[in-house]
């Protein structure tokens, strides 16, 4: 019931598993092929060959890489985090996204200034352990 293998023998049975490289493992037929005229109808994105735009008007003032994309950042955030950036954890209401900082000498120079702001004394200060008890009754 069991096999045994020569180390190279193994690795080489190993090694025949592993795919070659940039070979797609899933591979779709039918509605779900990527030239499918009826998968725009089905997918969740509702990409495809037969998808409409959903606001045309606004098609003509994007650039082709925002056209590309699928979906925007704090929904990418909150479908693979389960971050949800655009509502406010305090009273649920959505909250308007003002800007996007990238440049890390400026986000440490903004989580440097709110950790200056916090309040002194919010932690007890910190005291020796109690003395043993030696000789005294309970």
């Amino acid at each position: 019931t069991h096999v045994i293998f020569q180390p190279l023998d193994f690795i080489a049975r190993l090694a025949a598993l592993v795919p070659p490289p940039r070979l797609n493992l899933t591979r779709f037929h039918g509605v779900f092929a990527p030239n499918s005229p009826w998968r725009a109808r089905i997918t969740p994105a509702r990409r495809g060959r037969g998808a409409k735009p959903t606001n045309p008007t606004r098609t003509e003032d994007r650039t082709p890489a925002e056209q590309r994309s699928a979906m925007r950042w704090a929904k990418r955030l909150k479908r693979v985090f389960q971050i949800d950036v655009e509502t406010c954890p305090k009273c649920a209401g959505t909250v308007q996204i003002i800007a996007c900082i990238e440049d890390p000498p400026v986000i440490e120079q903004i989580l440097n200034h709110l950790a200056s702001k916090a309040l002194p004394g919010l932690w007890a200060e910190s005291r020796a352990p109690p003395a043993p008890r030696i000789g005294l009754p309970h």
